[in-house]
């Protein structure tokens, strides 16, 4: 043993958002557009020695990138808390990554409170492959919560 730190099993039940993935979604209409379908694809890989998940999103439209993402999926053992760090072509810097926790199947994060603003993402595993992602939004500091997007993703 070399003394370096290895993946526990927090870290591995991560691996299972790893893969291609791909669903249709369905928008609310919000300020960022009119809501509608659209097309997403996700592309997971385990990676930096089993510890991180990293993930790439394409949205499209009419056959168009419409939005992209890159998130990284964490284990915070200080906090015991799971980490999720997302960056997209909205341009903002997240000021913290959105914390969460497995309940089941099922993984939701909560973004740590933007004033009264929160949102809140949750991944809930029918099977090895397939899950349903639900992204809430809350403007008055989580009394109240509408759904944004829906979406169920297979693998491919």
């Amino acid at each position: 043993m070399n003394g370096m730190p290895q993946p526990t099993e927090q870290h591995r039940k991560l691996h299972r958002l790893a893969g291609t993935w791909a669903g249709e979604e369905k928008m609310s209409p919000s300020p960022w557009g009119p809501g509608g379908s659209a097309t997403g694809r996700y592309s997971g890989r385990v990676d930096i020695d089993g510890f991180f998940v990293i993930q790439d999103y394409v949205q499209e439209k009419d056959g168009k990138p419409s939005y992209r993402g890159h998130g990284i999926f964490g284990w915070d053992a200080r906090r015991s808390t799971y980490i999720w760090y997302w960056i997209d072509s909205m341009g903002e810097v997240p000021p913290s990554p959105s914390r969460g926790q497995w309940n089941g199947d099922t993984l939701q994060f909560e973004h740590e409170p933007m004033g009264d603003r929160r949102g809140r993402y949750t991944y809930q595993f029918l099977d090895d492959n397939t899950y349903r992602f639900r992204i809430e939004n809350s403007q008055d500091g989580g009394k109240s919560w509408q759904t944004f997007l829906e979406a169920t993703y297979h693998r491919l």
